[in-house]
């Protein structure tokens, strides 16, 4: 069992930049592989990125690579999202998850654990 907690959504203004951050703690959390998807009120939720269990490779959704950073900090059983130039369409609640299989999961269904979300509003 891994238990997950996300901190740092907020309200911001579009172009700002936000980072959030996913806690872990039960099972080595080094051994998963981890990502983080979002939710907007009204849509299914979507991938934005994850990153593989040792955090030598990393995938993005298009529609946010060269804005977010996806990052971990094994040794303190910590994951990041940095995001940069924010636009209105990034708002939605946004959620940490790991994987016990797959080397770079992108699908929602290859998640085993999930977090409670934060929410992330942009405004414009």
């Amino acid at each position: 069992q891994v238990h997950l907690v996300e901190s740092g959504g907020g309200l911001v203004q579009a172009g700002d930049s936000l980072r959030l951050s996913c806690a872990a703690s039960g099972r080595t959390f080094s051994r998963y592989a981890a990502g983080w998807f979002r939710q907007a009120p009204g849509k299914e939720r979507e991938f934005v990125a994850a990153i593989m269990s040792n955090g030598g490779l990393k995938s993005y959704a298009d529609s946010v690579r060269g804005r977010f950073t996806i990052s971990r900090d094994n040794a303190k059983n910590t994951m990041a999202l940095q995001m940069n130039s924010l636009k209105p369409e990034d708002t939605g609640v946004y959620y940490c998850a790991a994987a016990a299989s797959g080397l770079l999961p992108v699908g929602r269904h290859q998640y085993d654990y999930w977090g409670q979300g934060t929410q992330v509003t942009v405004s414009s």
